[in-house]
């Protein structure tokens, strides 16, 4: 019977065969032991030379790291293996034998494993990340669906930027100027007011020359926009949001968040209630404690790491000046000079993982706003048309994937959250 590691725990006591590489091998006089993976998991396969042939013996003999195979044997329930199961070995049937496989046990400089990035995710630290990535796209579609939101896909090539070309990838559409999306908000904005409740999630693009660990040049965002909701229940629906991802992870994925010897002891206090702090707040606190700032100033790095240090749950900061967020944002109604708006700061040093607020639906203000950041009107009169056809109170948030990965998993680099990153002077594989 053909089957998957992942899938043995159904079969103990049975013959089956699985498709897999050794990942690495020890042998002791008469016995091999084979590290076998599969994607869906490891397992060790045993390989007594009493039991098997003298071919299937030499085969398993020849095999080298990340040599291909059909492995034939019995399952058999085993506690003291990570998977809980190992297979007694009875035969084995060579794909390919590998040859100077490039990643070794030794230790590998960060440039040399991003240029073999195509081989360094099968490496169970790697598989873990990616696994984890896998189950919280899955946790976020759920947690929209169940909630009754529809998914809608922006388009990824726009005709200009409402927030400044500057760090936008600039292409030609035939003979038209076109970019590269840094965001799919203004289209989710449209699409709210067709469906209620929608989310976008796709890929986004910043031609920002940054080479910070949170940063990437390609990187997914979710973007949920909803009709008739104010900014205080666009907060609740952020921390239930995020709750319900971070425990999906530790649910599902333990195992995963073993190999990265991640402290799920902190993962397992995101719930419930989020602190919420304005920026008023935040300033003060940053000022008291030995951080020159100016207020009217974006955080950063080091002030967000401050500020998430007082929690051990991510923490709101509302209401920003008015002058350094975007231009789409309503204004709080007793105090113009600040937006109904919230960051959310992820806890350990991860910061900022999403961005959202009520948005403007007033049409004279949101006129007045095109105005003030000479925005194009030919190029997003569409967007005008929101406030003058039906307009209502609405708002949404922007999650970005990888940096939420990184904080889950407990990773240094963001570079680790995505199969094959796009990095300021990185384009391989």
């Amino acid at each position: 019977m053909k089957c998957t590691i992942g899938e043995v725990k159904h079969h103990v006591g049975e013959s089956v065969t699985i498709g897999c590489w050794l990942n690495k091998k020890r042998s002791s006089g008469k016995i091999q032991f084979l590290q076998l993976r599969d994607g869906s998991g490891y397992i060790q396969g045993i390989v007594m030379k009493s039991d098997v042939s003298e071919e299937v013996w030499e085969a398993a003999s020849k095999l080298t790291q990340e040599s291909s195979l059909y492995i034939t044997g019995i399952v058999k329930e085993d506690t003291r293996s990570k998977g809980g199961y190992e297979l007694d070995v009875l035969g084995v049937e060579i794909i390919q034998i590998t040859e100077d496989y490039p990643i070794s046990p030794k230790e590998h400089g960060v440039d040399f494993l991003m240029d073999n990035r195509h081989l360094w995710i099968r490496s169970p630290r790697q598989r873990a990340v990616l696994v984890i990535r896998a189950q919280i796209i899955q946790a976020i579609q759920n947690f929209f669906n169940e909630r009754g939101f529809h998914l809608v896909d922006p388009p990824i090539l726009t005709p200009s930027s409402c927030e400044g070309t500057t760090n936008l990838f600039h292409t030609k559409y035939f003979d038209e100027d076109a970019f590269l999306t840094q965001s799919g908000q203004l289209y989710m904005e449209a699409a709210a007011m067709a469906l209620g409740r929608v989310y976008s999630f796709g890929p986004t693009f910043r031609a920002e020359k940054s080479k910070t660990r949170r940063h990437l040049i390609e990187f997914w965002m979710i973007e949920p926009e909803m009709a008739f909701v104010d900014h205080a229940e666009n907060l609740d629906i952020q921390e239930q949001f995020v709750s319900h991802i971070v425990q999906t992870v530790l649910k599902n994925c333990s195992q995963e968040l073993e190999t990265l010897e991640r402290d799920t002891s902190k993962l397992e206090k995101i719930q419930g209630r989020f602190p919420r702090i304005t920026y008023d707040e935040a300033v003060d606190f940053l000022q008291k404690n030995g951080h020159e700032f100016v207020w009217g100033e974006d955080f950063g790095a080091p002030h967000e790491t401050a500020i998430a240090a007082q929690y051990e749950t991510p923490v709101f900061i509302t209401h920003w000046p008015t002058e350094i967020k975007a231009f789409y944002m309503k204004p709080d109604p007793n105090r113009p000079e600040v937006v109904l708006c919230a960051d959310m700061i992820a806890p350990e040093g991860y910061g900022e993982i999403i961005g959202g607020s009520q948005r403007i639906d007033d049409p004279e203000l949101m006129e007045q706003r095109f105005q003030e950041h000479e925005l194009s009107k030919e190029a997003y009169q569409w967007y005008l048309d929101l406030r003058k056809y039906g307009t209502v109170p609405h708002s949404g948030f922007g999650l970005g994937l990888e940096r939420t990965v990184a904080w889950i998993c407990g990773l240094d680099h963001v570079r680790e959250t995505i199969p094959f990153p796009r990095l300021l002077y990185r384009l391989y594989p």
